[in-house]
């Protein structure tokens, strides 16, 4: 197939100039939704994609779309990912994938000239969660119907504002949120870092991605009875902290023994009274464990609650698990998987085709739309911090591709 010639200069331009907006030491990002770091980049990007020949506008929650119209009315071909970021992040997670649709589009409108199928370069206002614990893909949530009424006024930040008190100061009316509501897409493309090793192990700039992978998250409670370091007994005891050793040791080794993708991840742990010569009362600790398979990513989790409660019991201590959030894993189209597999090979791009451990956008926008995802190589596997980094090469090798299977699903 015939190659779109990429600005790889302007790549590069754009991820500096959009990370202007939230910065945090040298390389890092800090910036959340509603922020007035997120507005400035919200505009930035809308500029862009008017410079690019798009037609731009804002949705009810805030997600800023830009448009050029095919010569045929199919559903749309979308392509975007979201501007957020951790607290702090870095410059590529997310707004790559923006960078590259607007730059893919550009070129595309500049050397083939108008389509035959509409395209649409999103930028999702939400997905990092940084801000709003419980508003995780709160972009994508809204294009699918996923925010529920009551939602703008139940879910707060840490500081106890609501979502929608942080939509009014940025001029956003929470009450119409579901005008966000899209159905009239008909493929969703999502450019995005890797997020980990594989693609920089392989030799690869990047992959195509065939699924991504389910989430569940727990809050994991063990209650047991606060005591002397010194004066009780071992084996009197009721300590909470030797079960989670046993049933964190336990859940990484669960996952080790099933092998790649499975992951389990303990982030955060909490005893109290939290003091050196206190057997504590309580220690609580989170546990993310995920798996693309669905079969066996239910085989996981049975596996890790069966574990949780054995270790409980024998150890006569109270277990309390709740569940704070689950996601579940998404088969990537697999037309749209093929179609860009043969895009990077005509392109004699080298790729891969992997599934994605992390969460995605995409998972929302698969209720309504085919989706596919690209990844392209982060160097030593690092994201979700200032290290994090892409190479401009890469980074234009996935825009090529990202333009190739534009061109051969609207042209």
């Amino acid at each position: 197939m015939e190659q779109t010639d990429i600005d790889s200069a302007l790549i590069e331009r754009c991820v500096h100039d959009l990370a202007r907006h939230g910065k945090y030491g040298e390389t890092g990002v800090w910036r959340t939704v509603y922020s007035p770091e997120w507005v400035a980049a919200r505009d930035e990007i809308a500029a862009w994609m008017r410079d690019a020949g798009l037609d731009v506008r804002s949705d009810a929650v805030g997600n800023v779309w830009g448009r050029v119209d095919g010569s045929e009315g199919a559903g749309s071909i979308v392509t975007g990912s979201h501007f957020d970021s951790q607290r702090p992040g870095g410059r590529f997670d997310g707004v790559l994938g923006i960078i590259s649709g607007v730059v893919a589009v550009r070129a595309l409108l500049e050397q083939v000239g108008r389509p035959r199928r509409t395209i649409e370069v999103v930028a999702l206002c939400e997905e990092e969660s940084s801000r709003f614990p419980t508003a995780m893909f709160w972009g994508s949530r809204a294009i699918t119907g996923g925010i529920k009424p009551g939602d703008v006024d139940s879910t707060f930040d840490l500081d106890g504002m609501t979502i929608a008190q942080a939509m009014r100061e940025v001029g956003l009316d929470p009450d119409r949120a579901g005008e966000a509501i899209r159905n009239d897409i008909d493929a969703f493309i999502e450019l995005h870092i890797e997020q980990g090793p594989l693609l920089e192990q392989l030799g690869l700039p990047v992959a195509v991605v065939s699924a991504i992978t389910g989430i569940r998250t727990y809050t994991v409670e063990l209650r047991g009875t606060a005591n002397h370091a010194g004066a009780f007994p071992m084996d009197l005891r009721r300590d909470p902290m030797a079960d989670a050793a046993e049933i964190i040791s336990g859940l990484i080794n669960t996952a080790h023994r099933m092998g790649r993708p499975t992951v389990t991840t303990v982030g955060r742990i909490q005893a109290e009274p939290n003091y050196p010569p206190i057997v504590p009362e309580r220690v609580t600790f989170s546990v993310d464990a995920r798996h693309p398979d669905p079969d066996k990513r239910e085989h996981l989790y049975a596996m890790h609650e069966a574990l949780m409660n054995e270790v409980a019991e024998r150890r006569g201590l109270d277990l309390t698990l709740t569940v704070r959030s689950q996601h579940a894993p998404q088969t990537c189209d697999h037309e749209l998987v093929r179609l860009f597999e043969d895009t990077a090979r005509e392109l004699a791009i080298a790729f891969t085709t992997m599934p994605s451990g992390a969460a995605h956008d995409s998972q929302q926008i698969a209720t309504i739309a085919r989706v596919i995802m690209l990844f392209v190589q982060s160097k030593d596997g690092r994201s979700h911090t200032p290290e994090e980094f892409t190479s401009t090469e890469h980074a234009a090798e996935g825009t090529r591709v990202l333009a190739g299977g534009l061109r051969r699903l609207a042209y």
